[in-house]
């Protein structure tokens, strides 16, 4: 299954937005090779930890909130799941995987070193096969968070499990990556 993790409008920033092609390119690719997708979708709320922590306010409601629009066409092929924490197991995304028997996760989207990392090393906990595809993920924080998204991944679910979209199997993807 593949996790596109929080591509929305308000995550695309000068420092992510080159991602947007990439991941549109995979889930195409993905669609195309019969593979599920799992969109997921963030959303602030009003005392969250992050707003009483970080004091950020941001994401609460749309238009920063909607998948960027070059996915749009996409989420009626895969499943969408909004969320209020880092990580895609939610209650309902956690039993999406389990009815679904889906036993091998591939992670991209925006960021690198919290949201997509977390759902990674959350499917790795739950004795699931993670995979961090380096290249089709990005931090809005820049390109050094992004590195270090893929160096804390490598210590937590093996640098094996970090890959790039060249290493995926054929037979989950039509279309090679270079």
């Amino acid at each position: 299954m593949l996790v596109v993790t929080d591509v929305q409008n308000g995550f695309v920033r000068e420092q992510s937005a080159h991602i947007v092609s990439i991941i549109v390119a995979l889930v195409q690719d993905w669609q195309r090779s019969g593979g599920d997708i799992l969109f997921t979708r963030y959303i602030n709320y009003p005392d969250s930890p992050f707003e009483r922590f970080f004091g950020w306010r941001r994401m609460q409601s749309p238009p920063e909130t909607e998948v960027v629009p070059e996915l749009k066409p996409f989420l009626s092929y895969g499943t969408v799941i909004d969320k209020t924490i880092y990580s895609p197991f939610t209650d309902k995304g956690a039993k999406l995987v389990e009815e679904r028997g889906w036993t091998d996760l591939y992670f991209c989207g925006i960021a690198t070193e919290s949201r997509v990392l977390k759902g990674a090393v959350d499917a790795f906990e739950r004795n699931l096969t993670p995979w961090l595809i380096a290249d089709a993920s990005a931090s809005h924080a820049g390109e050094e968070a992004h590195a270090a998204g893929l160096l804390v991944a490598r210590r937590f679910i093996d640098p094996g499990q970090v890959i790039t979209r060249a290493q995926i199997p054929p037979t989950l993807t039509i279309g090679r990556y270079k």
